[in-house]
């Protein structure tokens, strides 16, 4: 019988062992195990200091799968002095919340002792479920922590988010994942320390560049190939080992094994992609070619042609993103190999079309002055007007359908940013009519 038949692989659960996953089982413990997010919990960081001193107020985190939201969550259960409670907004309801808040109350009361609230996909709350928390939050009854991957600004209620701190979690690195995968392979306690393995030669930064920042992808995928590669034995090891080869990786981590090395199909893609911007439509087909042929997954080719339609062309040709939503839309419901037609015509529209890059340039500015924040309220009179009390000076909301030219001047912009201008029409195609329109309506090409 084989070393990993006598040994039972186990986690701690209330000082019980019990069969984990291997990424569960890793889980980093404390703050100095904690992988990646150095801009929220680095040294000096803001958020680190406030687990750190058992201050962290109500707060959101929100990021893509397997950057380390519910192990922060866990980290700081283990570091704080409160009591830690933890529900599914998927599984629990309004009754599951009174429980939580009625204990919470009896725990201040008795014990003086504050309680965390972990909520996992917070933003499947319904309104009624989060009006339910409110005021435990106002009062500092619970401290709430959502997580989520989706933006709450939109998918959860206004109340929650603005009685809490948001902090954004990003995908984790190529390196900050292969930093998981090696632990895993070192610890003796949790993971594969005890085993003899080796790993081929980009075995892991494999499983590390496919898994895209998730680390629960990644040691999944390092669990499978472990279990299922057989004990070998020869003469240059004293006793058996286990040896991870790349095709173990790649059939692991349950992505299309590329039929090119994965380095040069990052290459590939970039090169189609400054084809199409270069208005190369001969290297640009070249590479398209090549990868359809080394067998990427044709989705991955028409996500960016789409994001290059808007980024790249953008209004100087409009017609640009209507050939891109087009050959998706072929690709859905035509399927390969008969989407490939489109999805060239696509890439032929874009690498013909005037360019321009004014639309990523007026979001660029305007996300900059929406991350700075500093907002005075949203003027009374561009308010919703179903619920808005009106006074006798307010300013009255112009329709510009009652005017000549179906437009009228007033003030969009709120107080304090009436200067700013974000989009600035190019020279190009399309965008030579979106000048002139401009002027006529205000006098200025690119200012109301």
């Amino acid at each position: 019988m084989s070393d990993l038949d006598q040994q039972t692989l186990w986690s701690a659960v209330d000082g019980h062992p019990t069969q984990a996953p291997l990424a569960d089982r890793m889980r980093p413990r404390t703050l100095d195990e904690f992988i990646g997010q150095e801009t929220l919990v680095g040294e000096g960081r803001l958020l680190r200091r406030a687990i750190l001193a058992d201050k962290l107020q109500s707060s959101i985190f929100w990021g893509p799968p397997g950057c380390g939201k519910t192990t922060l969550a866990g980290i700081i259960a283990n570091l704080t002095g409160c009591a830690f409670e933890k529900l599914n907004a998927v599984t629990s309801g309004v009754a599951d919340v009174r429980k939580v808040l009625k204990d919470a109350q009896e725990r201040r009361t008795r014990l003086g002792k504050a309680t965390y609230l972990l909520l996992d996909e917070c933003h499947r709350w319904s309104k009624a479920q989060s009006d339910s928390i409110l005021p435990a939050i106002e009062s500092g009854l619970v401290r709430f922590i959502g997580s989520t991957t989706e933006n709450p600004m939109a998918s959860m209620t206004p109340a929650i988010v603005s009685r809490c701190r948001v902090f954004a979690f990003q995908p984790l690195s190529v390196d900050d994942v292969l930093l998981a995968l090696t632990r895993a392979l070192a610890d003796r306690e949790r993971g594969y320390g005890r085993f003899p393995v080796e790993c081929e030669e980009g075995a892991l930064r494999y499983i590390a560049r496919v898994a895209d920042g998730d680390v629960r992808t990644a040691l999944s995928a390092l669990e499978l190939a472990f279990l299922t590669t057989p004990e070998t034995a020869d003469g240059q090891h004293p006793k058996p080992y286990r040896y991870l080869s790349l095709a173990a990786a790649q059939e692991s981590v349950q992505k299309p094994i590329l039929k090119l090395d994965e380095d040069l199909y990052y290459d590939m893609l970039s090169a189609l992609i400054k084809s199409m911007r270069g208005s190369d439509v001969n290297a640009a087909l070249l590479w398209y070619a090549r990868l359809l042929y080394a067998g990427v997954d044709p989705k991955l080719i028409v996500r960016r042609v789409i994001v290059h339609a808007s980024e790249d062309v953008g209004l100087a040709d409009p017609v640009a993103m209507l050939q891109a939503h087009a050959a998706a839309k072929a690709l859905e419901v035509v399927g390969m190999p008969e989407a490939r037609i489109p999805i060239a015509q696509a890439i032929i529209a874009i690498c013909t079309a005037e360019k321009s890059n004014s639309v990523v340039k007026a979001l660029g500015a305007a996300m900059a002055d929406a991350e700075q924040g500093g907002f005075s309220a949203v003027p009374e009179y561009l308010r919703d007007q179903s619920y808005a009390v009106k006074h006798k000076d307010t300013p009255q909301y112009l329709y510009p359908h009652d005017y000549p030219g179906h437009f009228v001047r007033q003030t969009y912009l709120p107080e304090g940013f009436e200067d700013r201008v974000y989009y600035h029409p190019s020279d190009q195609g399309n965008e030579i009519k979106l000048r002139a329109r401009m002027e006529r309506r205000f006098g200025g090409a690119e200012k109301p």
